[in-house]
């Protein structure tokens, strides 16, 4: 079962949105949505700071009285919730806003019946690829499932690997750094950093020449020399190369 939010301060809106899953669902045996409406985008961050809501999709309007759409994804990524975001509107003026709080698609209403389908086919077909994306990890004699995306980097200390997660947690491993990278060579997101590191691109916040900022606040210090070649692979990762 999936959770999916929507948060629009036009209660017509929300009924449209509402039904137009509803029937996605219907014609599409083996999917489980459940819907909640909020109005007030306060309301919802409140749930899921307070950890009583925990939604797998957010559908949310820019524009609502209370507070801007944009304002409260901001809010919700501060909190660490990293939950696909989708802003529906009626302008294209907060685009360049939408890229910065990592909303996956931003539509603009109305929003047809084609659009929503392709949306949620998007939607389904990435969680489905995300459940399959864990390794195991033997620590201290017992062998944990891992989500790949809980994964910030892993760093080489002696003969040893620290993994680090995202909730500041790490293990350790007595494997070689070329062990590890071939368990992660499956995943295009994990860049090899010299001999000592490991990073998840997914969760990279600021290249600059002398460190690599993580979105968890953590740093990293690259090799010297490295700052063009660990950029060109960044912005290859995300944008399929760069001019």
């Amino acid at each position: 079962m999936y959770l999916i939010a929507l948060c629009d301060d036009e209660t017509e809106q929300l009924q449209k949105t509402t039904q137009m899953i509803k029937e996605y669902q219907y014609s599409h045996t083996g999917e489980d949505f459940r819907v909640e409406c909020f109005e007030s985008a306060d309301k919802m961050l409140d749930l899921i700071e307070e950890k009583e809501y925990f939604p797998d999709l957010i559908l949310m309007d820019i524009y609502m009285p209370d507070k801007m759409g944009i304002d409260a994804a901001r809010e919700l990524r501060q909190m660490g919730n990293r939950c696909r975001l989708v802003f529906l509107t009626t302008s294209r003026e907060h685009a360049l806003d939408a890229f910065e709080v990592e909303a996956v698609q931003y539509l603009v209403k109305p929003l047809s019946k084609e659009k929503m389908y392709a949306l949620l086919d998007r939607f389904v077909r990435e969680m489905e690829e995300a459940r399959k994306k864990y390794i195991l990890l033997r620590t201290e004699g017992v062998v944990q499932r891992v989500a790949v995306d809980d994964i910030t980097f892993c760093e080489a200390q002696g003969k040893v690997q620290y993994v680090h997660f995202t909730d500041g947690s790490q293990c350790m491993l007595r494997v070689t750094m070329a062990k590890l990278s071939e368990m992660l060579a499956p995943y295009p997101e994990f860049m090899r950093l010299g001999v000592a590191y490991l990073v998840n691109m997914e969760h990279i916040e600021c290249i600059g020449r002398q460190e690599i900022r993580l979105d968890n606040g953590k740093k990293i210090y690259p090799p010297r020399g490295a700052y063009q070649a660990v950029r060109e692979k960044y912005f290859d990762y995300y944008c399929g190369g760069i001019e």
